[in-house]
């Protein structure tokens, strides 16, 4: 796992046509801004889990998906 700091306003791109912005920080919750193209699905773990029907790999909520 890939582990990067940034501040409110600062992104990261992911194989160059996905960008994550930081768009809040509020005491222990980041809100984030993503930019994807639209064949793209984004989803939060536990909408993916319910999606596919189970936790992935025992993957809990705030996990990312095995790679």
């Amino acid at each position: 796992m890939l582990v990067l700091s940034r501040k409110k306003n600062e992104s990261i791109v992911i194989n160059n046509d996905i960008v994550i912005t930081i768009v809040e920080i509020r005491g222990d919750k980041v809100r984030l801004g993503i930019e994807a193209p639209k064949d793209v699905p984004v989803h939060r773990m536990e909408v993916y889990e319910a999606i596919h029907g189970a936790k992935v790999g025992g993957a809990t909520a705030g996990d990312a998906p095995p790679a």
